[in-house]
């Protein structure tokens, strides 16, 4: 666990869009899909303001001395199955590589568990790359379990069914 106590937790600004977003693409995965430029693409703020004009759709970001350190995108998502229950849905879970290991990544994710929890979640869930053996670990150690099989389908690419 981090040592510093400058740890803080908040819901990220438009300020934290260029370190949110080149924590994404600062990862072998995000390399290829993400595109951290200076200025930021207009593409990023338009899917934050998205985002914050849909109830329960936020970016949360943590942060050591004042410098944002991690993220994570937390959705609560209304549902009809187990019994009208709503879930969290967790993603683009990201830490500086400069602050791995030191708790930035448990206190991003048990912070959007304790809050799922406040709005009333049945279930947290969360997908992670097949590829990513440390991140599925992790994720095992926080309490989460490999319970289904998650499937996608790309539909920014032409050749998509």
């Amino acid at each position: 666990m981090t040592t510093d106590a400058t740890l803080a937790i908040r819901l990220a600004t438009e300020a934290d869009l260029p370190s949110v977003v080149r924590l994404l693409a600062d990862d072998v995965l995000g390399a290829a899909r993400e595109a951290y430029a200076e200025p930021l693409p207009e593409a990023y703020r338009t899917a934050f303001a998205a985002m914050q004009a849909q109830s329960g759709n936020d970016l949360v970001v943590a942060t050591v001395a004042g410098e944002v350190a991690g993220c994570l995108q937390l959705t609560v998502i209304a549902g009809i199955s187990r019994q009208g229950a709503s879930r969290a849905q967790i993603e683009g879970v990201r830490v500086a590589s400069s602050q791995r290991g030191r708790g930035v990544g448990e206190a991003l994710v048990r912070h959007a568990i304790a809050r799922a929890r406040g709005a009333g979640c049945a279930l947290v869930q969360l997908t992670t790359d097949s590829s990513r053996a440390d991140a599925r670990r992790f994720y095992e150690r926080l309490g989460f379990a490999a319970t289904h099989i998650g499937m996608k389908m790309r539909l920014d690419v032409p050749d998509a069914p």
